[in-house]
């Protein structure tokens, strides 16, 4: 099967319906494509107990506030039903099911292979896949030889693999501290961190957050100089269930791992301690491997670019993969920013064509 389209994109998560959102008007015949069988993007595939930094207002992608959650913030679920309704409300067109293997081009125009072998061209592309499929998990010294369950934060839905266990749980960014409060209930639990964690005020939320972060983005911009002292954007925010395992005493790093064995970790410090299991709260690269036979992806999965727009192949963007890409653009409330700007630049780069 072929088919010829204006546009790709790649990834039907909360990027590509932003996309989709200002696609409306264009004219442009588009499609998106998505891996999973239903809507949600990959929140579908979060632990069940996720839940957002900030209220429903300051969550929201362009044009469609999020309803009101039941509670302080928006649970996993309220965050799904959520895009659903943005899907169909827009009447964004996604083809579900369909992973995307391989992207060349020939003669200007995108040639998209799927796992289905379906074959469809396209003289623009948007890829909006994320981190989520792309975890990253060090080389610790030993980790090969752990005999115990290890699991990265992508894999975990709740805490019920680990109980009764000593589990490691590796990372001191917000997830880790999230993971350990959770799992902490039902395992002894041992936190390994690169640094000793740091923890933003208690009622410093992603509203917060995000204004700080827009004023530092605008000043950049400007060349102006900017106070980060008040607060560090990259320290734990403390979520009801942060605060609960700060008052349970569980929020204790014990350092720097130096290398596991088989049935244990020993610490940088020199001390050991036996574990069954190791959460890998580590982070992500950029799920970018489809465009491998394009482009030069490196390690981390980055390609060379100008805000959204590759450099080396004309007619191909990335949209919502953080910092990289467009300020804020990993978040529901930022990314509308740059899916604003990137079907502004594709509209251009089409007229061009013809």
């Amino acid at each position: 099967m072929q088919k010829e389209v204006d546009l790709v994109i790649i990834g039907g998560g909360q990027s590509a319906l932003a996309s989709g959102y200002f696609l409306r008007r264009t004219g442009l015949d588009y499609l998106i494509l998505d891996d999973k069988e239903t809507c949600g993007g990959s929140w579908s595939q979060t632990w069940e107990s996720l839940t957002l930094f900030s209220p429903s207002k300051f969550s929201s992608l362009p044009g469609y506030m999020m309803p009101d959650s039941a509670g302080e913030y928006p649970v996993r679920e309220e965050v799904i039903a959520y895009l659903c309704a943005y899907e169909k409300r827009y009447d964004i067109p996604i083809k579900r099911g369909v992973r995307v293997t391989q992207i060349t081009r020939e003669n200007g125009v995108f040639i998209i292979q799927t796992a289905g072998r379906e074959q469809i061209k396209s003289k623009a592309v948007i890829s909006a896949t994320g981190t989520w499929q792309n975890p990253f998990i060090p080389e610790v010294s030993g980790r090969r030889r752990f005999q115990g369950l290890q699991m990265h934060s992508m894999e975990y839905q709740n805490s019920k693999a680990f109980e009764r266990k000593r589990v490691l749980v590796v990372g001191e960014g917000n997830t880790g501290a999230q993971l350990l409060a959770e799992v902490s209930k039902v395992a002894q639990t041992f936190w390994a961190t690169h640094e000793q964690p740091e923890y933003l005020p208690d009622d410093v939320d992603g509203r917060v957050l995000f204004d700080l972060a827009t004023a530092k983005y605008e000043a950049e911009k400007l060349g102006k100089p900017f106070d980060a002292s008040r607060y560090h954007l990259g320290n734990i925010v403390m979520t009801p269930s942060v605060k609960e395992a700060r008052d349970r005493g569980v929020l204790i790093s014990k350092g720097r791992i130096s290398v596991l064995e088989e049935t244990a970790v020993v610490w940088e410090n020199g001390g050991r301690d036996d574990i069954d299991a190791i959460l890998w709260c580590t982070g992500f690269g950029f799920a970018t491997d489809h465009l491998s036979g394009l482009v030069s992806v490196d390690a981390r999965g980055r390609i060379s670019t100008e805000n959204t727009r590759c450099k080396d192949i004309p007619g191909l963007w990335l949209v919502g993969y953080g910092g990289w890409t467009g300020f804020a653009s990993a978040t529901l409330i930022g990314v509308g920013r740059s899916a604003r700007q990137t079907v502004k630049d594709i509209v251009d780069y089409l007229k061009d064509l013809k």
